[in-house]
């Protein structure tokens, strides 16, 4: 029951401090790997992956699956609630609030401040996964790499030939996700 108790508590960090979205939580992902065996970072692309392709937000499609894979049912039911109770008692609370305090200049202060934070967050949670995704981060944090072994090369391909495709060819997002699908099963990435 204590393990329930802690999923709930770090989702719960996670849903009040993420601000951003689902990118936004990556941080915290990685430092609940480095603290418990629920998942690897390895892991966390391949969640991100999935997250992306399933319907809903990332963030509860990582939590739910967290939940769900080390706790069954009811751990990805905890670990959901978890991650939303925090926006629900913010905005419930905000609400009440908000239009008393909507001209204040201290507000609009906190939220000037709040977009260049959320930014930066979400620049290194990319840049985080970009990384882990193109180079061989195991190499690199064991420290027994050579230049040649360093990046991952397939995948450093079909990031260009996807990144030339999206800016050339203006289609929905779900068209490259299934593709990248075709591709990863295709070519067994």
């Amino acid at each position: 029951m204590m393990e329930v108790l802690i999923l709930f508590v770090e989702f719960f960090k996670t849903g009040l401090f993420a601000i951003g979205g689902g990118l936004a939580t990556l941080p915290f992902l990685y430092d609940m790997a480095d603290k418990y065996d629920w998942f690897t970072k390895d892991m966390i692309s391949d969640m991100i992956a999935i997250s992306e392709s399933t319907p809903g937000p990332m963030g509860i499609n990582m939590a739910t699956y967290t939940g769900f894979q080390n706790m069954g049912l009811l751990g990805g039911i905890v670990a959901t609630v978890g991650l939303v109770m925090p926006s629900i008692i913010i905005i419930i609370w905000v609400s009440k609030f908000l239009e008393k305090f909507r001209d204040n200049q201290y507000v609009e202060k906190v939220f000037s401040t709040l977009r260049p934070t959320v930014t930066g967050l979400i620049a290194s949670a990319g840049f985080s996964v970009l990384v882990s995704a193109l180079l061989r981060v195991e190499a690199i944090q064991q420290g027994a790499f050579d230049w040649t072994n360093l990046i991952q090369v397939k995948e450093c391909i079909l990031f260009f030939v996807f990144f030339v495709l999206m800016n050339k060819f203006d289609k929905h997002p779900i068209f490259y996700i299934a593709l990248a699908a075709v591709v990863g099963i295709v070519f067994r990435f």
